[in-house]
């Protein structure tokens, strides 16, 4: 009797306690959130009840956490010198409405994915660099944003149109670059604004529909003339900037002055026609108004006479102007004929030759690219395309004349060559002042004439591809027949050729350069995959389309150009790319290419830094020419993993680092699709394995064991904390 009424009293506690967790748990994907939050920012003592894994939010009142039932609707942790990073699951957050971690320690960028559903963020006072996150656009609640006060820069993206309830908006104190963007149009509600002491340029007129209480744009670049609206501001600060002196110019010619009288006074007549006493614009006495009602009989004729007369000047002007018209179209097509001629010829004189891949790098992030101020390589062309018809889709990219991008390439000449790839070639652009484009010509055979719209759509979607780590399309060219992308060149070579064909020492890429090269390039294919809607899949991701700037910092190239290949290469692509290195099994079997085949590719990138070698190497014994089959049962064998590292490193890298990389490597690598980590979570490890190291960095390398020789004229980058 007493052992049953013992296990009763068990079942009773474990009932009871079944219904605590049931009345107190909360939300399983919110409890995830936090974990990954709280290790992200290193785990600080500070948040009394935070836990890197499991926990109740809600139930056991973790510090600076709110809820509403099992759903967690705030964050308040000011001012409390967290550091680290805020990970990558923010947007499970969906209950989330206000977000304060101001005034903290808190560094690398603003995750792509922030809470959906916010009304409040503040992000103040932090140590936050890169781009604003993307996914402001789909937050139509926000009614305060304050990103102030810390290292933001490139340009303010156009994410603004649907933030119809936003009131504040700070982003004071950074480093933002270009012109405000258009949306800042649609903030309807916005009544306090603070952009001052940024690097912004260009024109505030974008501003003047705006109802604002306070406006602070002061200590900018800003230039051309204050708008008389900015008068009615209360709170306005404008002073460190470039505006104009002296009043805002008259309207262009031609425009007519806004009317200062009603348009229903028949009355009065336009000049010059002559008109009766009393049509100054002044309401007639009602004394006078029978008089004037009618007009004399000389008036009559003269209005008849004057109306015959403008009617046939205007018959005449059209006339001219008809002659004039098709002069300048057949002027055209003799300049047009002659232009294809001469690309003709250039293209004949250009032979297949082994080059490296095209070297172009991304322009500044987030903004719409302006047609070029001055006349560099090209001139713009007056209609959107060479076919004179308006294209469906709408391209932020600058539209360009072939006969102009002849020219800058010497007709396509072979001395312009920098690269060839399955869709055309890519030529280098001189313009007369300096500035150097690459030029991506199509081949013919690649597209026909009938795909224009196809191609007009593709064009679109990689003009609006908008990130740090990846090539920004700049301009592109639908004439004659011909169909060329313009990107901004870069000279410093492409990742493979700076692994693969480096003959200086000096060039030897360093641990340090190596692992920001992985997390800038799975930063970019992160966006591709889970900001840009749809996903952008890239299906050609390998070393020679990352290119390296003059910092080393990563692009990656050729992104959106898989929707402009025809469905005969992708069968013919299954064969030759499937045996390349880079595919995924699955495309190689099947010619299935998803999200997921990406990431695989992206893990083979990752093992060329590892070891230094090419991902199919023939001259190397049976064993060792597939990089994938021969590494990966080496992964974590750590003697075995030392042997793999790429030689020209001389044994200077951190140990538990490479050990941490040879990991994700094996995540991403994996034969099944299914298996494979999202984008998201490879970029958190490799956030992480930067924090680590900064931590490492910072304490005795003999301490932790590692061997980590680190020579003296490589002290300034032995810290991965970047």
């Amino acid at each position: 009797m007493a052992a049953l009424a013992a296990a009763a009293a068990v079942v009773v506690a474990v009932l009871l306690g079944a219904v605590f967790v049931v009345e107190s748990n909360t939300d399983s994907s919110d409890v995830q959130a936090l974990n990954v939050l709280y290790s992200s920012l290193n785990s600080p003592p500070l948040l009394s009840g935070w836990a890197s894994s499991g926990g109740d939010p809600c139930g056991n009142a973790w510090k600076g956490i709110s809820c509403s039932g099992s759903a967690v609707t705030a964050i308040n942790v000011p001012g409390l010198g967290l550091n680290g990073s805020l990970g990558y699951r923010l947007s499970d957050l969906l209950s989330l409405k206000t977000m304060d971690l101001s005034d903290n320690n808190i560094h690398e960028t603003i995750p792509y994915q922030l809470p959906p559903n916010l009304t409040y963020l503040n992000l103040a006072g932090n140590n936050f660099s890169g781009n604003l996150p993307y996914s402001l656009s789909i937050m139509v609640s926000l009614n305060y944003l304050n990103l102030s006060h810390n290292t933001l820069s490139d340009s303010i993206g156009d994410v603004f149109s649907s933030l119809k309830k936003l009131s504040e908006l700070d982003f004071s104190f950074n480093k933002f670059t270009g012109n405000l963007p258009n949306s800042f149009g649609s903030l309807s509600n916005l009544s306090n604004l603070y952009l001052q002491d940024n690097q912004l340029t260009g024109s505030v007129n974008i501003l003047t529909s705006l109802d604002l209480t306070t406006l602070n744009i002061a200590n900018n670049h800003f230039s051309g003339w204050i708008p008389k609206e900015f008068g009615s501001i209360p709170s306005l600060i404008i002073d460190g900037n470039s505006f104009a002196n002296g009043p805002a110019p008259p309207p262009p010619p031609y425009m007519p002055p806004p009317p200062d009288r009603p348009h229903n006074n028949h009355n009065q007549t336009q000049e010059p026609t002559p008109t009766p006493a009393g049509s100054s614009g002044k309401t007639l006495p009602s004394d006078n108004k029978e008089k004037n009602q009618s007009l004399t009989a000389g008036a009559i004729t003269g209005i008849v006479i004057g109306s015959i007369v403008g009617s046939v000047c205007v018959i005449l002007a059209v006339i001219l102007c008809s002659r004039n018209l098709q002069k300048d179209k057949d002027a055209m097509r003799n300049n047009a004929n002659r232009s294809v001629r001469s690309l003709t010829v250039g293209a004949e004189r250009a032979t297949v030759k082994e080059t490296p891949e095209q070297r172009f790098k991304s322009s500044s992030i987030a903004s719409l690219i302006p047609p070029p101020a001055e006349k560099t390589i090209v001139e713009r062309v007056h209609v959107k395309n060479g076919s004179g018809k308006r294209p469906k889709f709408p391209i932020t990219a600058s539209s360009y004349t072939v006969a102009s991008l002849q020219i800058a390439t010497n007709s396509f000449g072979q001395d312009c060559l920098v690269g060839e790839g399955s869709l055309g070639r890519v030529y280098r652009a001189e313009s007369p002042n300096g500035k150097v484009l690459a030029v991506k010509k199509i081949d013919s055979a690649a597209l026909s004439l009938q795909e224009e719209d196809n191609f007009l759509e593709a064009v679109s979607n990689m003009s609006r591809l908008r990130h740090t780590n990846i090539v920004m399309l700049l301009g592109y060219c639908v004439e004659h027949g011909q169909r060329l992308l313009v990107y901004e060149y870069f000279g410093n070579g492409t990742l493979h050729d700076m692994l693969h064909f480096a003959d200086d020492s000096s060039r030897t890429l360093t641990w340090n350069a190596r692992v920001r090269i992985a997390l800038g390039t799975a930063r970019a294919l992160e966006y591709l995959h889970e900001v840009c809607l749809p996903s952008v899949v890239h299906k050609n991701f390998k070393s020679a389309n990352i290119l390296l700037d003059e910092e080393l910092n990563p692009h990656l190239s050729d992104c959106g150009l898989a929707a402009l290949t025809p469905n005969t290469e992708r069968q013919v692509s299954t064969e030759v790319v499937g045996s390349f290195g880079y595919s995924a099994p699955e495309f190689s079997m099947s010619g299935v290419y998803t999200v997921k085949s990406d990431v695989y590719s992206f893990g083979v990138v990752m093992l060329e830094l590892l070891t230094g070698r090419k991902p199919l190497d023939s001259s190397r014994a049976r064993v060792e020419q597939s990089l994938v089959r021969w590494a990966t049962p080496q992964l974590h064998d750590i003697d075995a993993l030392a042997k793999m590292v790429d030689p020209a490193l001389n044994g200077i890298y951190p140990a538990k680092s490479l050990s941490r990389f040879a990991d994700i490597i094996a995540l991403c690598v994996q034969p099944e699709p299914e298996f494979r980590p999202p984008m998201s979570e490879v970029v958190q490890q490799l956030v992480r394995l930067v924090q680590r190291a900064s931590i490492v960095r910072r304490r005795s390398g003999e301490e932790l064991g590692f061997s980590y020789r680190i020579p003296e004229h490589e002290a300034s980058t032995a810290d991965l904390s970047f």
